[in-house]
């Protein structure tokens, strides 16, 4: 998967989005989470937070991953295609 990075809150936070826009169904997404044993903090048909390797996390429909707090770009891209390739 390639991604772009973009620093968000402050530089505290990194989100990877995604070059294809995936369309993920948000429902299904946190259904997939939960089978894999991960508590889903918050959702909504907009996005859903969770906790993936120590880092709050949320994912859009779109393909776009947020992780906070995260600087390093290159472990941003690393958790994103990581996670992703779990759900698509």
């Amino acid at each position: 998967m390639r991604f772009t990075t973009m620093r968000l809150c402050g530089g505290e936070a990194l989100m990877a989005i995604s070059a294809v826009d995936l369309c993920l169904d948000i429902e299904q997404v946190t259904a997939r989470l939960e089978r894999m044993g991960h508590k889903i903090k918050q959702k909504d048909e907009m996005m859903a937070v969770l906790d993936w390797n120590g880092l709050e996390t949320t994912i859009y429909p779109q393909g776009k991953v947020m992780f906070f707090p995260l600087k390093d770009r290159s472990l941003c891209i690393k958790y994103a295609t990581e996670l992703l390739e779990k759900l698509v």
